[in-house]
């Protein structure tokens, strides 16, 4: 769908963009221009320029420019069609679209349901302000610390007992409420409320958007044996406003302070994130049901560099961290970790001692510093025989670092806590360095499992080192991001044969255990078929993966978009090293076509890295993908018969 030039050309020169940045950041007139801090990345001196004239910005440190579709596009995580609109909004503005059918119905829907959860919070919000029945749920808050002004601020609601109360209050139509997670339908055929007698926390995209709720049951349910209050936490399902993988409760309400700070603060709940705004660090978010993710850290490094992680401290110093350091790599992020004190959480202090949360934040270490003193602190390091332990203990952590330079340093450091020759543990490093690392099975820490406002989550506790039965099995020696990859899939090819075959083909899979793994499923009728079908080690694996538990919030594109990725640069390496051997000998023809070659594939990858890139958004890289991958099985063919007509000749 498509909105007309003329329509985009008047929402343009409607905003006021000094307006609209200077919510994310502070700018001061000097001449004609507005300068301040630059909201895309951490700098002291001001250099981030603004021309409200043309409605154009740009930043001489960084080189983000832009106007301010660009601008919104960037701060809040939505396409070109969506940033429109919600400029036009504010700037009250009706635009038109194009003719297409079923992009419109698509963005029909979209603005169904997001008029539905706007009425829904206002609906829960006014129960719990104004009605008898929300009596115990206004209690429960006050007992938390929450005064009127904090229900109002986060726009707190209670959902009622009754099974259907929210359907008549707003009278919607069935599917709009069904599909929104309001409403479902019964064994009668009637709808009824999802959420009843809960403290309603409504979840906000970056714009401000309701798009989700969380609710608590009461406590008093809790302990009732007469009641069936079901989950402590139930959330509300994904929809097409809605997808845990990038959604950060709280960020509509932290942005601007994070935007000044340049840092946010991750942590693992509703009250975590109410806790610290009132504490006075209203720059915290938290994950919504499910571990925190790439999707997090792309959205987040639109606004911040640094990343404080406040879980618990004993879970956080054991969390599995290879993918968070490629991830903090990748998109140039500072990762850190608040230590709370063991068992207190940020809501807890924020109420009995604010200033230790503040302060936490502020001392926040380095992600491998934190992790290096929690394997020290673990041992006796007044006996040679706890140094031991304790160094062994460290440089496992330290292992997983990716970069020489801050391993060496870490070990020095070990060295003299430990009393242990540096020369002897770099020695050590090198060999716990080469071993196969353990697969984080899940990068890093979600919602965790605290007594008191938790929802279960097993892929969480594996991230902290406490691996429920049945997943043991499926801790693989995988750190690689391709290897990691190319283990999900096989995990989605296992309990999803349908949809995760149909994408995948053996030319991705860069091990061949796994690929022989893969060949033996594709081939087989069966499990046990496949398993007998297979080599040793992948009918290994196939068994390992078979009683593995398939997390929740693991789809099949991610891993399946990750392995083309892969794939697609080991090719363009073949391509670009053809191409220097073609230069080096003189044939021109040969050169030639690696150019072209390597240029389209290029241009392919840019929409597979960044689905703002391709033409349709995530459908997009999806159709990039698949591209690819029918290139890439020709390729291989074609490589295997010239190798065939090699030998005959």
């Amino acid at each position: 769908m498509a909105i007309p030039d003329e329509d985009v050309a008047r929402v343009r020169a409607a905003t006021d963009l000094v307006a609209l940045i200077g919510e994310q950041t502070a700018l001061k007139r000097v001449g004609r221009r507005f300068v301040g801090l630059c909201p895309f990345h951490a700098e002291k001196t001001g250099s981030f320029s603004v021309n409200a004239e043309e409605g154009l910005y740009y930043c001489f440190g960084c080189q983000a420019s832009g106007d301010a579709i660009s601008f919104v596009r960037a701060t809040e995580g939505v396409d070109f069609v969506e940033a429109v609109e919600r400029l036009a909004n504010r700037a009250g503005i009706t635009i038109r679209y194009d003719d297409d059918r079923d992009r419109n119905e698509d963005r029909n829907r979209r603005r169904e349901l997001l008029a539905a959860m706007t009425v829904a919070v206002d609906f829960y919000h006014e129960r719990l302000l104004a009605q008898p029945d929300a009596g115990r749920a206004r209690q429960y808050l006050r007992s938390r610390g929450y005064d009127g002004e904090v229900v109002r601020r986060f726009r707190l609601g209670y959902a009622p007992a009754g099974w259907d109360e929210l359907v008549r209050a707003l009278r919607l139509p069935g599917a709009v409420l069904r599909e929104a997670g309001l409403a479902y339908e019964n064994d009668r055929n009637r709808y009824q409320d999802s959420f009843r007698e809960r403290v309603m926390f409504p979840i906000f995209d970056p714009g401000g958007q309701a798009i989700a709720f969380g609710g608590r049951v009461l406590p008093e349910a809790l302990r009732s044996s007469e009641r069936e209050p079901g989950p402590k936490y139930r959330n509300s399902p994904e929809s097409a406003i809605y997808s845990k993988r990038r959604t950060l409760y709280g960020l509509n309400w932290a942005k601007s302070d994070i935007a000044r700070a340049h840092e946010v603060v991750v942590c693992e709940g509703y009250t975590d994130v109410i806790g610290f705004h009132l504490a006075g660090v209203p720059r915290a978010v938290a994950t919504c049901g499910t571990a925190l993710t790439e999707d997090h850290f792309r959205l987040l490094a639109h606004f911040a560099s640094r990343i404080v992680l406040c879980f618990d401290a004993d879970a956080a110093g054991q969390a599995a961290a290879a993918r968070l350091y490629q991830w903090e790599r990748r998109h140039e992020l500072e990762l850190a970790v608040a230590a709370l004190p063991v068992g207190s959480d940020p809501g807890e202090l924020a109420q009995h001692d604010p200033a230790s949360l503040a302060a936490a934040v502020e001392n926040a270490q380095p992600f491998l510093g934190f992790r290096v003193d929690q394997a020290l602190a673990a041992h006796d390091l007044h006996t040679p025989e706890g140094r031991s332990r304790a160094a062994e203990a460290a440089l496992a952590a330290i292992a997983e670092h990716p970069n020489e330079l801050v391993r060496d340093q870490y070990l020095i450091g070990v060295a003299d806590r430990t009393r242990l020759d540096p020369n002897r543990l770099r020695e050590l490093l090198v060999e716990v360095h080469s071993r196969p690392q353990p697969d984080p099975e899940v990068a890093s820490a979600g919602p965790g499992q605290r007594a008191d406002d938790r929802e279960p989550s097993d892929g969480n506790r594996a991230a902290f080192g406490a691996v429920p039965p049945g997943r043991a099995g499926a801790r693989m020696a995988e750190e690689r991001p391709e290897l990691r990859a190319g283990r999900d899939a096989l995990l989605l090819a296992l309990n999803q044969p349908d949809g995760a075959r149909a994408l995948l083909d053996e030319v991705l899979f860069v091990d061949p255990v796994q690929r022989n793994a893969y060949r033996a499923l594709v081939d087989s009728a069966g499990l046990s078929e496949a398993i007998q079908r297979a080599d040793p080690e992948a009918g290994d694996l196939i068994r390992r993966l078979a009683v593995s538990e398939l997390p929740e919030e693991l789809v099949v594109t991610g891993p399946y978009i990750e392995l083309v990725r892969a794939a697609c640069d080991r090719t363009l390496r073949e391509i670009d090293a053809e191409a220097r051997v073609a230069q080096q000998e003189g044939r021109s023809e040969d050169l030639a076509t690696a150019l072209v070659t390597g240029a389209w594939l290029r241009t392919e990858l840019e929409a597979l890295r960044d689905p703002l890139v391709g033409p349709g958004g995530d459908s997009g890289t999806e159709d990039a993908a698949k591209r690819l991958v029918a290139w890439l099985a020709q390729r291989h063919e074609e490589a295997r018969d010239d190798g065939r007509r090699t030998s005959e000749d």
